[in-house]
């Protein structure tokens, strides 16, 4: 089998493999990308693969200006960047792979430093980086690209947990100096507090859907606790917007409470792995924000929801900025489904609100006679006395 062979080899195995994965690479293994999408299948692997080249472009890919662009912290921040990307993008239930990399290669004039390469995945349980500094004079740009190439594509099945079929043709002085962090649940869910990861999945719905389902179906709330109003209201959900992916989620920081602690988060997951439902933990409390999350996505709320969305008073009292927000959400494809609840001691639906002509399109109505369980966790705790 030649080298080539190998590698294709490879691929084939990535993208046999359920990982999905983003890609962002600067100054190097440019290669790789084109290894990966030849190959039949990518579209099952590639997420998205960016190269921001200029040091402005590598900036506001990361929200800061790096100190060094080529080096090993910026590696690991463009791969926790592709990460979190790559969590937006994929499908619930599938793992994801951010993958950073960033190099100073051999070019056209003579360079007075080291050639080096850093390369950097993030997956939900280990963040692994390697450095490697190449032979100077020993190739040129185009070989060096090679083997960052091989370098790269080797890290990517890897953190997909495949084999790589092939040696990389780095010379016996060319050591990469190798290091992995690994996570723990507790670790990552404080991750997601502290704003370092923006969600964690934790698929335990059994069904399959199709490769169509990319739109999700998400029930917010707090869930404390869960109760079958809730189950009952997805399930209705779900069988009025067709094909999507039903979940539910809960956001670990509130807007006007602390946020939940790690044990808090574990014990409200756990009502969703007894019910098998998949339940995705973010940390966005605010609608406009979870629109940027979860793009395309439908949002099962009831009519108390629908009240404060629509209630001028939740913004300052300015009507022009409660439209602009709504609008920011409805330029994301998101939508609304209503469903009825008791507001103040009256059964509301979305028809008893004012809604503005410019977001009428964006609600949709879950008849009374589909879905109506006068049921709340407030006052399931206020029974149990808690």
């Amino acid at each position: 089998m030649t080298k080539d062979d190998m590698i294709r080899a490879t691929v084939e195995a990535i993208h046999a493999s359920p990982a999905q994965a983003v890609l962002y690479l600067s100054g190097g293994a440019s290669q790789a990308l084109g290894w990966l999408i030849s190959v039949p299948g990518a579209s099952s692997t590639v997420l998205e693969a960016v190269v921001p080249y200029s040091r402005i472009s590598v900036a506001q890919l990361l929200n800061k200006m790096p100190t060094s662009f080529a080096s090993q912290q910026t590696a690991e921040d463009m791969a926790l960047s592709a990460y979190n990307r790559a969590l937006k993008l994929s499908r619930p239930g599938f793992p994801v792979v951010g993958v950073g990399f960033t190099g100073s290669l051999a070019s056209s004039r003579p360079k007075h430093g080291d050639h080096r390469v850093f390369l950097s995945t993030r997956t939900y349980d280990r963040l692994w980086v390697s450095k490697v500094t190449l032979s100077k004079g020993l190739r040129t740009r185009e070989l060096e690209d090679k083997v960052s190439s091989q370098l790269l594509l080797k890290a990517l099945a890897d953190a997909c947990r495949v084999s790589s079929l092939f040696v990389s043709e780095l010379s016996d002085s060319e050591v990469p100096d190798d290091h992995e962090k690994l996570f723990v649940e507790d670790q990552e869910l404080q991750q997601l507090i502290d704003g370092e990861i923006c969600m964690k999945i934790y698929p335990f719905s059994s069904e399959k859907y199709t490769p169509n389902s990319e739109r999700k179906i998400i029930l917010p709330g707090s869930f404390n606790p869960l109760h079958d109003g809730h189950l009952k209201l997805l399930e209705v959900a779900r069988s009025i917007c067709g094909d999507g992916f039903p979940c539910f989620e809960i956001s670990a920081i509130n807007a006007d409470k602390p946020p939940l602690t790690v044990s808090q988060i574990k014990d409200r997951v756990k009502q969703f792995e007894k019910v098998g439902e998949t339940v995705i933990i973010s940390n966005q409390p605010y609608f406009y924000k979870k629109a940027e999350l979860f793009p395309g996505s439908a949002f099962v709320i009831g009519a108390d929801t629908v009240e404060r969305l629509v209630n001028v008073k939740y913004y300052g009292g300015d009507y022009d900025k409660m439209l602009e927000v709504l609008l920011g959400c409805k330029i994301t494809g998101c939508t609304f489904l209503v469903g009825g609840r008791n507001v103040g001691g009256v059964f509301k639906v979305l028809e008893d609100f004012d809604i503005p002509d410019e977001l009428k399109d964006m609600f949709i109505s879950i008849p009374e006679e589909k879905f109506r369980m006068d049921i709340s966790s407030t006052e399931i705790r206020r029974r149990s006395g808690i």
